[in-house]
């Protein structure tokens, strides 16, 4: 999980009969703001869930008001973290990975608001959590990277991006 994530598979989790849709993106017409809302995915990932950091990851994107409209708890399946991981299926650290990954729920939100996109990549930190600043989400909350297997198995966050 590169941090920012260019694969479809997580934000499938979140789909269902109240959960958003597979457009990410929508446009305002409320008579108000024309500005575009822009929705991001983040997740939890098992260890953040184990440490109990769901409620200050919350905390932080609502103060910055951005708007919750989706959230859901759930044990990923190993078939959609394989689409999910694809492009890492090769790497030595893979079978640790999906072991992390499988080894306890995620939360997976999606979080609504102008620049929300931008504005997340920022609050979260960078992807490798040694370099995360601290204020940051990684930054204050991840723990060291080689304590699961791979090069970001660790990061209490998961993130994806989609403009169309």
């Amino acid at each position: 999980m590169g941090g920012v994530l260019g694969r479809a598979a997580l934000p499938g989790l979140l789909r269902g009969s109240r959960a958003p849709g597979p457009g990410l993106l929508a446009r305002s017409n409320s008579g108000g703001s024309s500005w575009t809302r822009e929705r991001t995915l983040v997740a939890v990932k098992p260890d953040g869930v184990q440490r109990r950091l769901v409620g200050d990851v919350i905390q932080r994107f609502e103060r910055r008001g951005f708007k919750l409209v989706g959230m859901k708890m759930l044990q990923a399946p190993e078939r959609v973290l394989a689409e999910h991981y694809h492009d890492l299926q090769r790497k030595p650290f893979y079978p640790a990975l999906i072991s992390y990954m499988t080894s306890g729920p995620v939360v997976a939100m999606v979080w609504e608001g102008p620049n929300v996109v931008c504005s997340s990549r920022t609050m979260i930190g960078h992807t490798d959590s040694a370099e995360a600043a601290p204020g940051t989400i990684r930054g204050d909350f991840s723990v060291h990277i080689s304590r699961s297997g791979g090069p970001d198995t660790l990061k209490p966050l998961e993130e994806h991006h989609s403009r169309q």
